[in-house]
């Protein structure tokens, strides 16, 4: 153990190491000065000023106080609506007033903009300029004859300058603006144009000094500069709070050095602008708070990088301790699952930071928290898997598998010596003749000297699916007793209670197998003797099948049950909470009694009872030696209708038992509640979460799309490419260490596994607005037909309706290269691949390539073309024919 604290210790102080080693700091000029001029809107929280957003005074004449510490004059973009209030509370601070009026297509509002702006240049000495229209012309809202009128109707008015605000290429391409307005107010913002950070100070003094050549005379203002904190990259310019920081204290410590006039936009951050994309409420160099965002003097750095990294620091350590009760953690296992831990603590301190440093209207708050919230279960699953991971590849090898080796002496079970008497049951229904045959006679063959076999068919009223078996059974011995029972309640279970009916009296043992099962001969020998611990109360035996060469979809699919046999079950088995399939399983018949029974309130009866003895307290027993091999589902609509009726009844069941899980409800463990909670999260959740997430997005498609709004990255959408590479590794690495397949079989059962996640889903959501549902028989034998209708239509849909939200996003973000839009994309392209694997399947089944004829055939011919093998003619026998000089001899 002590080992075991040092690994935790040592991941612990790699963590800070790492914080320490990637903490930011940047150098930058030091600005002591007083900023010319800022753009101040007296506006708050996130509603439109023209929405519900009117300033009040002691806001305002608290904001100009702080704001007359850091700059001689404002900025204003109207004058109605309450900012009208500004000028005379400036004046109060001896703050310059530069006075907008708002010019849009309303020409209502124009005409009241216009005279408020006058109005205040008349009636507030610190007004030193009017700007009439902000980047009216770039919005296309009006003609520059127009907006001339406009600018001239102001400077007849008032005798303060007046000039208008444009993007400086405005200026440019349109001299006639300029000759009309007392100076040049040009917006120079190079985010906007996609200049780097380092790249921007260069851009806005070039661009001054091109409008300074193109004007000579003109008084030439940097009307607005400014860089933001937050938001989303456009091309190469990078928004954040080091980014501002260094952009604005170069560009004042130049502009003052060579003397250029410039307004900072802007002094508040603004988070009603959601309207103007991502960055849009960024801007301002004090938050929403009216806090300084950075320090104008002494290198830039993170004041609350400290504080993140002790948050990091502390998740991971308290995610870590569960590490410390493990039974004798390896130093691989411990470091492994303390890394992951490390790693979901620096996530949580960056969505703390991400929360922090952004603003959130109900629309986008809502989608985030939301989106968090699916993420938590999402990152439990990630954790259970990498747990799974590390127990597997360094962990214990397993200690309490039943291996052949390992299989127990016949020994006393209760009263009886030696070989207590095991009643088998086989429920039937509608089962292919011959196939139940093989079953029956590979029972009679078991080395076994104490058992008897109850074959019960229910429901078949069909003479010729019962009367053979019937028959059979009779030849087979009085071992055998036959039971045709019709109108049985309760599907699987009720023909199994009749079955416990006509059970011997003195039978100890229960076993079940399906009726396409053929055993071995050593089942009954081997696993019998487990039960000589008094403890015991089942022993399961894993599901093998024999008709894999079938075809490739049959081959993939039985590689994709083989995992669950062989990981999931191996490592349950170790803390006693194996899950009860209803094949090869022996059960104690007073376990069963304790228990109840078989129940009919959920579909996956097995399952049910199994939980339910574990709840009583008996141990559990699993092997993964193959006793018995049965029948693959015959199609790829039945493999889906099983594992349908196997999620819908485990939901039942987790409807039915939660309460169990309760502290002292049961007598399951604190080991069995963690391993039955995190594997109904990891199967039934992880696929319905994975379908909700999916639907989710392809919502928020047009959203990212059309309105400038992107999913941040780091707190949202590299977390689900994180879990899915979990998912990938834990899959391949699970696989090649413990199950006996072939890689190609290895990569068919992956697609099989996710083949299924849409039908896991509607399962569960089934199973929240259902009580029951009909049990659905798996068609196995060959006796089902292949359905006319393709299946998987609605995979198909979703799966094309992701690959096209990613090509949308793609192609309308061509110009903006936005790298979060990008990473989005990508998402929604690996959200697509489990729909798209239930396309290839069920494509697959219908196409010649499912036959393994097909390849064997395409081998060889290939071999024939390269020269590998020799080209094999066919052969034609036909009699010898006399050649013409003979006939000619015959004749003569």
């Amino acid at each position: 153990m002590r080992a075991v604290v040092a690994v935790l210790l040592f991941v612990t102080a790699a963590h800070a190491g790492l914080w320490g080693l990637f903490q930011e700091k940047q150098a930058a000029p030091d600005f002591r000065g007083i900023l010319p001029s800022v753009s101040y809107a007296p506006f708050e929280g996130s509603a439109h000023p023209d929405v519900d957003n009117i300033p009040q005074i002691e806001k305002i004449r608290a904001d100009l106080k702080k704001l007359s510490t850091i700059t001689r004059a404002i900025r204003l973009y109207s004058s109605t609506g309450g900012v009208e209030l500004v000028p005379p509370i400036a004046a109060e601070f001896g703050l310059k007033v530069t006075v907008g009026a708002w010019i849009d297509k309303n020409s209502d509002r124009n005409k009241r903009e216009i005279e408020a702006a006058i109005s205040l240049a008349k009636r507030n000495s610190n007004v030193n300029g009017i700007v009439v229209g902000n980047e009216t012309i770039f919005r296309g809202e009006q003609k520059i004859d127009d907006l001339v009128e406009l600018i001239k109707q102001v400077k007849k008015s008032v005798n303060v300058p007046v000039t208008t605000g444009e993007i400086w290429n405005i200026w440019r391409d349109n001299p006639e603006l300029a000759s009309s307005v007392d100076f040049i107010a040009a917006h120079v913002l190079p985010y906007w144009e996609n200049f780097t950070d380092k790249q921007a100070v260069d851009q806005a003094v070039a661009m001054f000094q091109l409008l300074r050549d193109q004007f000579p005379g003109k008084r030439i203002v940097i009307a607005e500069f400014g860089w933001p904190s937050a938001g989303y990259n456009l091309r190469n310019a990078e928004p954040g709070p080091f980014e501002q920081a260094s952009v604005l204290r170069n560009f004042v410590t130049r502009a003052e050095a060579i003397g250029i006039d410039y307004n900072i936009v802007e002094a508040i951050d603004q988070p009603w602008k959601f309207f103007e994309g991502g960055v849009g409420p960024y801007w301002g160099i004090l938050d929403a708070n009216r806090e300084p965002k950075f320090a104008w003097t002494g290198p830039i750095v993170n004041e609350n990088y400290w504080k993140l990294a002790a948050i990091a620091l502390l998740v991971g350590i308290l995610m870590s301790l569960p590490i410390l009760r493990l039974e004798q953690p390896k130093i691989m296992q411990a470091l492994l699952l303390s890394a992951a831990a490390n790693g979901v603590g620096a996530w949580v301190s960056t969505v703390f930071a991400y929360w922090a440093g952004h603003y959130f209207v109900f629309g986008s708050a809502f989608a985030l928290t939301l989106g968090l919230t699916l993420l938590v279960p999402l990152i439990l699953i990630a954790m259970a898997r990498i747990d799974e991971i590390a127990a597997i590849a360094f962990g214990h090898r397993p200690r309490r598998l039943i291996t052949k080796s390992a299989t127990l002496a016949p020994a006393t079970i209760g009263e009886n010596v030696a070989f207590p008497k095991v009643s088998i049951h086989i429920p039937a229904y509608f089962e292919p003749v011959e196939m139940l045959k093989q079953t029956l006679d590979a029972v009679s063959r078991l080395d076994y000297p104490n058992f008897e076999c109850v074959c019960i068919i229910n429901n078949t009223p069909d003479p010729e699916f019962w009367r053979p078996i019937q028959d059979h059974c009779r030849a087979l011995g009085e071992r055998f007793k036959f039971i045709n029972a019709e109108k049985v309640q309760g599907f699987k279970a009720g023909a199994l209670r009749i079955a416990m009916e006509r059970t011997a009296a003195d039978a100890e043992i229960i076993g079940i197998i399906d009726a396409d099962y053929v055993v071995h001969p050593d089942w009954l020998k081997d696993l019998v003797p487990v039960f000589a611990d008094p403890r015991v109360g089942l022993v399961q035996a894993p599901q093998e099948h024999r008709d894999g060469d079938r075809s490739l979809m049959h081959y993939i699919m039985n590689g994709e049950y083989a995992g669950f046999f062989d990981i999931g079950m191996v490592q349950r088995n170790e803390f006693n909470s194996i899950i009860v399939h209803g094949t090869m399983c022996l059960i104690r018949r007073s376990a069963m009694d304790m228990a109840g029974g078989w129940s009919s309130d959920t579909i996956c009866e097995d399952t049910d009872l199994g939980l339910t003895i574990q709840q009583q307290g008996w141990l559990t027993h699993y092997t993964n030696v193959r006793y018995g091999e049965g029948l693959l589902p015959d199609t790829y609509e039945a493999f889906k209708k099983q594992r349908h009726r196997w999620a819908y009844g485990g939901f039942q069941i987790v409807k039915k038992h939660w309460r169990r899980f309760l502290p002292g409800a049961s007598r399951l463990t604190r080991d069995q509640r963690r391993e039955f909670s995190l594997g109904w999260l990891n199967w039934l959740g992880a696929e319905s979460l994975g379908v909700v997430v999916a639907i989710l997005n392809l919502i928020w498609v047009p959203i990212v799309a059309f309105a400038d709004i992107a999913v941040p990255d780091k707190i949202l959408t590299l977390p689900i490419i994180g879990s899915f590479v979990v998912s990938l590794v834990h899959f391949v690495a699970l696989y090649r260490l413990r199950v006996k397949i072939k890689a190609g079989q290895m990569l068919g059962a992956m697609i099989a596994a996710m083949s299924v996640q849409w039908t896991v889903s509607r399962a569960v959501a089934q199973g929240l607005i259902t009580e029951h549902l009909a049990f659905a028989r798996t068609s196995k034998g060959g006796l089902s037909r292949m359905s006319i209708e393709f299946q998987a239509f609605w995979e198909a849909v979703i799966g094309v309706l992701l690959l096209i939200g990613a090509a949308v996003l793609i192609v309308t973000n061509s110009y903006k290269e936005v790298r979060e839009i990008y990473i989005f994309a990508g998402v929604l392209v690996l959200q697509s691949l489990p729909f798209l694997a239930a396309v290839a399947i069920a494509v697959l089944e219908n196409s010649r390539i499912n036959s393994f004829a097909f390849w064997r055939n395409s081998a060889v011919r290939t071999a024939e073309l390269i020269g590998l093998r020799p080209v094999t003619l066919p052969t034609v026998n036909t009699q010898s024919q006399p050649v013409a000089s003979e006939i000619r001899r015959e004749v003569n």
